[in-house]
């Protein structure tokens, strides 16, 4: 087995474990162990993290991955060095602006929720973090190990929340050391991640600079654009809902976010394998093989999501039941959400596509777009309709983003994902769905979900083999049952 495509089905498993993680945290620990003004304060301090990565990372993350290979040996050093030192140019900024209007950005950001000003010092520390986070775990990637640093970011951190979250319940640690703790473990995770990179590689401090420094500097400032239009796409709401309802409405949002995200996580995975392979046929200029990984990655994961969407939807009211009564108001934010994921899924390895063709910037340019129009939409929606608000303008800016994607990548290179068996798999996925929507058991609530799923995913498979919908899916089941005949 080569090296990428056992790595990729090892990040498979840690990427499901992290979701598992995630989920027992997001769902059940948090939710019955922490104050809900305070859970929403973390969903508010993580999500502006994640937000400010991007420009504290100055692009280096992705910086470092496309142009490593091209050095030699000897100049590797000078170009490694001049990796770590770029982020400062984000990060020292930042910082000053920080400390010269910290009281003026307290006051804009606690104009509602007066506690989010003292905890404004954790937003930076989370966003320094992750942005060393990715600067080291890219180094690992560039060496062909990046299971670890999959681990540290998908696994690490969500059991150390658990951890923290079990201390707090049994009086062990106080509520102001919860949180001070948390951004310790994301602290710790980087130095961690850190001391595996260079046991991978040390690096010896040069500081000449390394060829090509200028197209490096203007490589990392446009990946800041697209990191930050993409993170503000995925994370701007659960901010912005600071600015205008009390705090622990975050909270009830992002479990409703969180649930919707499953959806996402065979995107994820699959992508581990297609983002090499699309860069493979782009550099050979194999079109036709393009337009067929494309079709099949589109099927593949609409298949996945699709059923995914459909078993989340129809369990709602089940999984409701296990969860305070506080968090049982988001079906809306779920199936916008979700359906939102699902059209994600859709378009396959299309942003593997765009990032690797010479047509990058443009798709950028439209990320930026994208970016304030879901800002705008926010700042409209949320006011008259407050979380539902929020969950709107994510879709409708979701959605226009991949129509745009979709109609360019049909332009330049004269490919659709779409087949009559996309089609068909919708129509399958709407008759399991008006078919299982009045259909409930009467156990517990975990009971009810298993049956159901089973149910649903017995069906829905079962119509996939007989009609042969997807050869990927017809062959992996053919070989579970022993190749049993169909008919054609």
């Amino acid at each position: 087995m080569g090296i990428v495509l056992k790595q990729s089905i090892q990040n498979v498993v840690v990427t499901y474990a992290g979701f598992l993680f995630g989920a027992v945290n997001t769902l059940f620990l948090y939710t019955k162990i922490l104050p809900d003004e305070y859970y929403g304060l973390v969903t508010f301090i993580l999500a502006s993290g994640a937000i400010l990565m991007p420009v504290m990372a100055f692009g280096v993350h992705n910086t470092l991955v496309k142009f490593y290979s091209g050095y030699s040996d000897q100049d590797k050093d000078s170009f490694l060095s001049l990796m770590l030192l770029v982020p400062l140019l984000g990060i020292i900024p930042i910082a000053l602006i920080g400390m010269v209007w910290y009281d003026a950005l307290g006051d804009w950001v606690s104009q509602v929720n007066s506690m989010v000003k003292d905890y404004l010092w954790y937003v930076f520390f989370v966003g320094l973090a992750m942005a060393y986070f990715e600067v080291f775990y890219a180094w690992c990637k560039v060496h062909m190990k990046s299971v670890f640093g999959n681990f540290m970011k998908e696994v690490f951190a969500r059991i150390g929340v658990s951890i923290l979250l079990l201390l707090f319940y049994f009086d062990i640690i106080s509520l102001d050391a919860f949180f001070k703790c948390l951004i310790g473990l994301y602290l710790l995770r980087t130095i961690i991640i850190q001391l595996y990179a260079f046991r991978l590689r040390f690096p010896k401090i040069s500081f000449k600079f390394p060829t090509a420094t200028r197209e490096l500097l203007s490589y990392s400032f446009l990946i800041i654009l697209g990191g930050s239009a993409a993170l503000i796409l995925l994370e701007i709401d659960k901010v912005m809902l600071n600015q205008f309802i009390s705090i622990e409405n975050v909270a009830y949002y992002g479990v409703s976010v969180y649930i919707a995200t499953v959806i996402i996580v065979p995107s994820r995975s699959m992508h581990q394998i297609t983002y090499p392979l699309t860069a493979e046929l782009l550099n050979a200029g194999d079109i036709d093989g393009l337009g067929k990984l494309y079709q099949k990655s589109s099927l593949t994961l609409f298949i996945a999501s699709g059923i995914l969407f459909v078993l989340i939807i129809l369990n709602l009211g089940d999984l409701y039941q296990m969860l305070p009564e506080n968090y049982r108001n988001g079906f809306t934010i779920v199936f916008l959400i979700g359906l939102a994921k699902v059209i994600d899924s859709m378009l396959g390895n299309i942003n593997s596509i765009l990032y690797n063709s010479q047509y990058y910037k443009t798709v950028l340019i439209f990320g930026v777009c994208l970016a304030g129009l879901t800002i705008v939409l926010n700042l409209i929606l949320i006011p008259k309709f407050g979380l539902e608000g929020a969950a709107f303008a994510s879709f409708i800016s979701i959605f226009i983003f991949n129509i745009v994607k979709l109609v360019f990548v049909k332009m330049k290179f004269g490919i659709s994902p779409f087949t009559a068996a996309t089609f068909k798999v919708l129509a399958t996925l709407l008759l399991l769905s008006a078919l299982f929507s009045f259909f409930d058991f009467s156990f517990h609530p975990i009971l009810n979900i298993a049956l159901k799923s089973a149910l649903i995913v017995i069906m829905f498979l079962g119509i996939l083999y007989r009609f042969n919908l997807s050869e990927d899916v017809s062959g992996i089941l053919a070989k579970w049952l022993k190749k049993i005949p169909r008919s054609e």
